[in-house]
């Protein structure tokens, strides 16, 4: 019987999502372990684990614009006013600018974020058990994608099923049943991950949510330069009030896609 196939492939689907969500809730759970808790978030920390590599480089930016040490042009391009950087995160960015002393935004946001300065930082939350290592970054927001996808899967191979021939001494409505248990098994696990595990993220171990939580979120364009950069940080650069700012950003190059936050 075609449908019999269809059923052993939705649990097939639904099984192997859930377990795989499981393994990365424990994943979490373990990373969280011994984590500093009285730990002071630096901006380029809360950056991180808002938002990983890519939002340490926007950090950066950002930062040094508003020091007018750089000039970010609505246009997409970055340029030096004064090439000393002040931190190992303020001389990636000069580095990857050039020796011309001007960039477009984009390729300098890339390879700032692969900078050493910024892998020796994520080391560290790691170390502190405020981020998620490297090999654990499938993590529970990766799990909980897979696991709604195995349920639409589940709904759909269903749909297919009661739209194929079934044996007149079959009812329908067991058919339907029987997709249901899967259907059901991926609903649960997407609840509990909610109520376990949520805010999903790529980056912070459930300390370094429970830090980020305490940081100010919001900014204006008369915000203190703390207040304004804790803001990016969190949120990203869709958090800038300016909106040059945030064109600059959002510029595309030609054949590539647009640089936003993460």
């Amino acid at each position: 019987m075609f449908w019999v196939l269809l059923l052993l492939s939705a649990w097939a689907l639904a099984g192997v999502a859930c377990t795989r969500l499981c393994l990365a809730a424990v994943r979490a759970a373990s990373v969280d372990a011994a984590p500093d808790r009285e730990h002071d978030l630096t901006l380029y920390e809360a950056a991180f684990l808002s938002g990983g590599p890519g939002r340490v480089a926007e950090l950066t930016l950002v930062s040094m614009a508003r020091q007018r040490r750089l000039l970010l042009a609505h246009t997409g391009w970055a340029t030096v006013v004064d090439p000393h950087g002040r931190d190992e995160m303020e001389r990636s960015v000069i580095g990857a600018i050039g020796p011309q002393g001007q960039s477009r935004i984009g390729p300098v946001r890339a390879a700032a974020a692969a900078a050493d300065a910024v892998r020796g930082l994520a080391d560290r939350l790691v170390g502190a058990g405020l981020a998620v290592p490297d090999g654990a970054r499938t993590t529970v927001a990766a799990g909980v994608r897979q696991v709604r996808g195995a349920a639409l899967a589940v709904l759909a191979l269903g749909t297919a099923a009661l739209l194929t021939p079934i044996p007149s001494d079959l009812p329908r409505a067991l058919v339907a049943a029987w997709f249901g248990l899967p259907l059901a098994l991926t609903l649960s696990c997407l609840a509990l991950a909610r109520i376990e595990a949520h805010p999903y993220s790529r980056w912070a171990s459930p300390a370094g949510q429970h830090l980020l939580a305490a940081l100010p979120r919001r900014t204006t364009a008369t915000s203190d330069d703390r207040t304004y950069l804790t803001s990016i940080a969190v949120r990203g650069i869709r958090a800038a009030p300016e909106p040059d700012l945030r064109a600059a950003f959002a510029h595309r190059n030609p054949g590539h896609g647009a640089y936003g936050g993460d």
